[in-house]
């Protein structure tokens, strides 16, 4: 009896991958055992970059809490503490947009915990 291959599904398979590969340079694109490779390798960094993404924006948040904090004469931790202290719950996201973009409302808020 001959061996019996399940080309359909392994056709499919590739398929798969090499759709995912669309629009990598040279034979990554169309090379099956290379394009194999380099979607595993893209899947490694968007699983890790999904946390990393995390740290980058709070690091950013931070930054700019800081860059307006400094603006009154108050460094970050400071600023951070005070807030602890009067119980304002506003979270660094809020915050770092209320710095960035309606400064008279992170002048008041800073006004309130000096």
């Amino acid at each position: 009896m001959a061996r019996s291959v399940n080309s359909v599904a392994s056709r499919a398979r590739r398929k798969r991958i090499l759709k995912q590969a669309k629009g990598y340079f040279g034979r990554r694109k169309n090379v099956w055992t290379v394009a194999k490779n380099a979607v595993e390798k893209a899947m490694q960094y968007a699983y890790r970059d999904r946390k990393q993404k995390k740290r980058n924006f709070r690091s950013l948040w931070i930054m700019r809490i800081n860059a307006g904090a400094r603006l009154h004469g108050l460094s970050y931790s400071q600023f951070m503490g005070k807030l602890k202290a009067n119980n304002i719950e506003l979270n660094r996201k809020v915050l770092a947009d209320l710095a960035m973009n309606h400064p008279e409302a992170f002048a008041a808020i800073v006004n309130k915990v000096k």
